[in-house]
């Protein structure tokens, strides 16, 4: 009988981090996920002195090549057609790491790529979200790497913040950790250094209490260490919860052992002795800045999630399936379909009679549209702020069906719908180009007036007329049912005209009703 297995396809993931490197190889069933078929694990340590020196040593790199070319050779034998592969903090921030990776490329045929913080949080993101259950509720997901830290704050599962920070284990031990026993005095000051990074990279008002979930291998180790302790060391430790309370005793009782001591510590890694107490120190700061009573530890990290991204999600075709993408997203955020379907029917016909005298360029239509659907999606995070969590929410969602650059703009458009206007003392809208800023201007204040016109969320407004008009730009609203009372409507786009007054260079006068006659 034949075997089925045999028609599937074996891929593999490396991740090569400033501490270790792992492969993973693993064949892809839709029905039932991942059977993984292999794993490697090395931990060449190529982070070593990087912030000191700003190169990967010479000695590091030699290990880490002989790593890869093990890698590549397991790889081979198991039949892997497909392999992906990505370098993170170490090579990012060496000067010689883009040269590492060209050899790695050239010598072994491994397609090692370098990524950037916020494409390492997304795969560890990935990885998260497939193995635990997150919708009703605030996620913090925290990966601890040898050379950085990624954060991902989720809203029912949705990604609505990111942030790379350097306080990876092994850079931390370097820097802090100098002395024979890395005394509690040691252990204080870089716990100040962690906190005074974490307290300058998120709104953490926003996340008190969140669920804290925590990647990589000190998060699991700090886990198997709590199991020990427990008389579980044989259980699976993917899913284990450790408390605040235990998480600060277990940092206390080993800061009084030597690393040597620490390498026999039941449920410790003995390779990790050295690091381990930056690890545990990230983990407490962050429970501390959360107010957070445990964390939750994942066994799965950034190479399962590149082994999801590898396999994908099945995109849909067709000229209206980003939009259809943007209605799904719309439902996952909870959000008022009437309301934004009606905003997105007045912004075209607004667009429509006014494009002209705006200037409007031909792809304005379609990024009026978008924002208009995806506007406000930060109301499933809160609604004082939610222009600046949709902005959030549509920078980090996985399947909208734009390219960078139009979901940049998309998001910026919407986070201007409310409040002021575009400024460029924000960052993210000085960077763009000023043809772009000129964009996001027309069409955010097309936004802001279409988005007032539906002040009460009621759809009460049937069509607007627009007319240019003794030096002044007239929009009607016509209620859709006679006699109907469209007064909030109309004191709600007057309070949003600000941006498309300055657009058209004149006064923008909103009243009820249709058009005059003559």
């Amino acid at each position: 009988m034949t075997d089925p297995r045999n028609d599937r396809e074996r891929i593999g993931a490396i991740d090569v981090g400033s501490n270790s490197i792992r492969l993973v190889v693993a064949e892809y069933d839709p029905d039932t996920g991942f059977e993984i078929i292999d794993e490697v694990k090395d931990q060449p340590r190529l982070g070593t002195r990087v912030d000191a020196t700003g190169m990967l040593d010479r000695a590091a790199m030699t290990r880490a090549f002989a790593a890869l070319k093990r890698m590549k050779e397991v790889a081979d034998r198991r039949g892997v057609t497909r392999l992906a592969a990505v370098a993170t903090s170490a090579m990012r921030d060496a000067k010689n790491g883009t040269t590492f990776a060209k050899r790695v490329r050239r010598q072994l045929g491994i397609p090692l790529e370098i990524i950037d913080g916020d494409r390492e949080a997304q795969l560890s993101w990935r990885s998260v979200a497939h193995h635990f259950r997150l919708e009703n509720a605030r996620t913090l997901v925290a990966d601890i790497g040898g050379g950085s830290l990624e954060l991902i704050g989720a809203v029912d599962g949705l990604v609505e913040v990111t942030a790379s920070l350097p306080l990876g284990a092994v850079r931390l031990t370097e820097e802090y950790l100098t002395g024979a026993d890395g005394g509690r005095s040691e252990v204080a000051a870089m716990r100040k250094h962690i906190r005074r990074t974490l307290r300058k990279a998120l709104p953490w008002r926003d996340w008190t209490q969140a669920v804290l979930i925590g990647s990589g291998g000190s998060f699991t180790n700090l886990a198997r260490i709590a199991a020990a302790r427990a008389g579980h060391l044989g259980d699976a430790i993917h899913g284990t919860k450790v408390s605040t309370g235990e998480v600060e005793s277990l940092l206390e009782w080993l800061s009084t052992k030597s690393p040597e001591q620490r390498a026999s510590v039941p449920g410790l890694n003995p390779q990790r002795a050295d690091i381990i107490l930056a690890g545990v120190a990230v983990a407490a700061e962050l429970l501390a800045i959360l107010d957070a009573r445990e964390l939750t530890a994942s066994a799965f990290g950034l190479r399962e999630g590149l082994l999801l991204e590898m396999v994908g999600a099945h995109e849909l075709t067709g000229p209206n399936a980003p939009l259809q993408l943007m209605r799904e997203f719309v439902d996952r955020c909870r959000g008022d379909r009437r309301h934004v379907e009606q905003v997105r029917v007045l912004a075209i016909a607004l667009h429509e009679q006014l494009a002209a005298a705006l200037g409007c360029g031909a792809e304005d239509a379609w990024l009026l549209e978008a924002a208009a659907l995806l506007h406000d999606v930060g109301q499933l995070v809160s609604y004082r702020n939610h222009h600046r969590h949709s902005y959030q929410l549509i920078t980090h969602a996985d399947r909208l069906g734009l390219d960078s650059r139009d979901r940049s703009l998309v998001a910026l458009i919407s986070r201007y719908h409310r409040k002021r206007g575009p400024m460029r003392k924000h960052e993210e809208f000085a960077r763009l180009s000023a043809e772009d800023q000129e964009t996001v201007r027309r069409v955010s204040g097309l936004l802001r007036v279409a988005d007032g016109l539906d002040r009460g969320h009621t759809a009460s407004v049937d069509k607007v007329t627009v007319s240019l008009e003794n030096g002044r730009c007239v929009i009607r609203a016509a209620p859709r049912l006679k006699d109907a009372d469209v007064s909030l409507e109309v004191w709600g786009a007057e309070r949003k005209s600000d941006v498309l007054a300055r657009m058209l260079g004149c006064d923008v006068v909103i009243e009820e009703g249709l058009p005059t006659e003559g």
